[in-house]
């Protein structure tokens, strides 16, 4: 059994970034630039953001957090994103998600230009994915890949079971596996909530992808031996005896599938720290598209 290392991945990907961000500085030209808008004060949003504009001072990007109220206007909020699409010095705009009741979350992620959608959840990106044209990809199932592609993890010809069907992980997950490419060129079963036969599905699995959101829930009796675990949970699980009072626990229940695998993820240190990286992938490659 290998531990697939997300700390390890995630500084190889922003090493490879700050070195193509040096050279570009050392060219007199501009790093790229993200803008963060944050809304209220949610511990886990605050946590995220504060993470991905430390990634960004980490490896010579620019990055802008932009904090509203709670209680903001859903026009203010359409007004502050529409100013930052017009913005050229912005290369990336990123809305931290939840978003509070009174706004949509479709209208929102549907009014980021295309051409800034570092998140890759406008339906456009998702539409080019899904064709297999060059888009920007939602930052887990991403995140995942390059994850996949540094451990040489052989994926062709491969039973994939992906359980969970969210837009922002489990279906793209599915569309990224099943597409002629590497990693990719699986045969891929997407699993959920009304799935009769789950566990008899993630027997079958040479590679499992849990993205549901309940702690433990993938058990050893569900994953056949060698099969590789990415564990996409992450759910906060009150516990006494850690000074914060929670613990952090993925989908799948670690001490017991892990000696079963070929490969797993831990949580935390696998998936959560890719997916920062992968969204520093997308936003610098939104700034070079504008060259």
């Amino acid at each position: 059994m290998q531990i697939l290392d997300g700390k390890i991945v995630a500084q190889h990907v922003k090493d490879q970034l700050k070195t193509k961000t040096d050279l570009l500085l050392a060219q007199g030209k501009r790093g790229p630039h993200l803008a963060a808008i944050l809304i209220g004060n949610n511990g886990a949003s605050e946590t995220y953001v504060a993470s991905k504009v430390k990634t960004c001072n980490e490896i010579g990007f620019k990055s802008s957090l932009i904090r509203f109220k709670e209680d903001i206007a859903e026009p203010d909020l359409i007004a502050a994103i529409e100013q930052l699409n017009n913005d050229d010095d912005i290369d990336g705009i990123l809305v931290q998600l939840p978003l509070p009741e009174q706004i949509s979350e479709e209208k929102i992620i549907n009014l980021i230009n295309p051409d800034k959608d570092v998140d890759g959840f406008h339906p456009v990106s998702i539409g080019k994915m899904v064709q297999g044209l060059p888009a920007f990809i939602p930052a887990t199932p991403y995140g995942i890949m390059l994850m996949l592609e540094h451990y040489k993890i052989e994926t062709s010809g491969k039973h994939a079971v992906v359980i969970g069907r969210s837009n922002i992980v489990g279906r793209p997950m599915s569309i990224l596996l099943s597409q002629n490419t590497y990693p990719g060129n699986c045969t891929v079963t997407v699993c959920h909530s009304r799935t009769n036969n789950l566990k008899e599905m993630c027997l079958q699995a040479d590679i499992i992808v849990a993205a549901l959101g309940k702690p433990g829930f993938l058990k050893a009796d569900m994953v056949k031996e060698g099969a590789v675990v990415i564990d996409v949970g992450i759910t906060r699980v009150a516990d006494a005896t850690k000074k914060s009072g929670f613990a952090i626990k993925g989908d799948v229940d670690f001490e017991n599938v892990a000696p079963k695998c070929s490969y797993i993820t831990p949580v935390p240190g696998g998936v959560g720290l890719m997916t920062i990286g992968a969204l520093m992938m997308n936003t610098f490659n939104a700034a070079q598209q504008k060259k």
